[in-house]
């Protein structure tokens, strides 16, 4: 038999497809199993997506690129007093424990309401906060500025639910909360940020009441688009009173992100 693993690997006529997705399709066999190449692909994304969950994030660091493009931050902490807590415990990864509560409820009022307040939580990845959320703030606070929004301190969470935004927005009297969050790690996502908006929140709510941006990330969700969204529901929200699942996202997509080749990738030549 020949050593050229070409000759023994079974290819995926939908081969060509790969170019346009990193999700794990068109793998070829080897018999009735993976190819070699393939398998090990698998296992270090699975190792990726593990590393991620566990991941602590560097509070220190965020806080000093927050700080240093003019935010007021404030850290804090969950109730859930470490990351295998956090794991096993949801309901305390929702609330603050109380020194958190304590530091947020003697700080000084603002003189008016804050229009919105970011939160930024850990959550199931710490690594999707580290990539992506002071970028995608880059790219959202102009707009935000330019539309004379309020905005408040910008809360950063440890061991973080994204219910916890409600808690630090309600203390904080905020009428909008954001909270961008790491999701759920996928095989080929690890470092996937999501974004949740929710109007009036209070301690107590659940997720119809949000509406949710996903897959912030280089690889995934553009940060100009997804601040785009977010403008549109924060605007849309203000307008109408209400968030969640009865606030359509409809915002147009940006003319920088319309397809103009006419190609449809299915028929292309091989």
């Amino acid at each position: 038999m020949s050593n050229d693993s070409d000759a023994i690997v079974v290819k995926n006529p939908w081969g060509k497809l790969r170019q346009h997705t990193s999700a794990r399709i068109a793998l070829g066999r080897s018999g009735t199993s993976l190819p070699t190449g393939p398998h090990l692909e698998f296992q270090l994304a699975h190792a990726r997506a593990r590393n991620a969950v566990h991941h602590e994030l560097n509070t220190v660091a965020l806080s000093d690129a927050l700080r240093a493009r003019g935010f007021d931050v404030i850290t804090a902490h969950s109730a859930a007093e470490s990351r295998p807590v956090y794991l096993q415990r949801p309901d305390k990864g929702r609330r603050l424990d109380a020194p958190s509560r304590s530091a947020l409820e003697i700080r000084p009022a603002d003189t008016e309401p804050a229009d919105v307040v970011f939160v930024i939580g850990d959550g199931l990845s710490a690594l999707a906060i580290e990539e992506n959320a002071v970028a995608f703030l880059d790219a959202v606070m102009p707009s935000l500025k330019a539309d004379h929004w309020r905005v408040g301190p910008v809360v950063v969470v440890s061991q973080a639910r994204v219910a916890v935004g409600d808690e630090v927005a309600e203390v904080l009297g905020a009428k909008i909360v954001v909270v961008l969050i790491g999701e759920r790690p996928g095989l080929s996502s690890p470092d996937s940020m999501g974004i949740y908006m929710t109007l009036g929140p209070r301690s107590g709510m659940t997720d119809e009441s949000r509406n949710c941006i996903s897959n912030v990330r280089v690889e995934g969700l553009r940060y100009d688009l997804a601040a785009h969204k977010l403008l549109y529901l924060m605007t849309e929200a203000k307008k109408r009173g209400l968030s969640g699942v009865l606030l359509k996202d409809e915002a147009e997509d940006l003319s920088s992100n319309a397809v103009t080749t006419g190609q449809n990738f299915l028929l292309s030549a091989d």
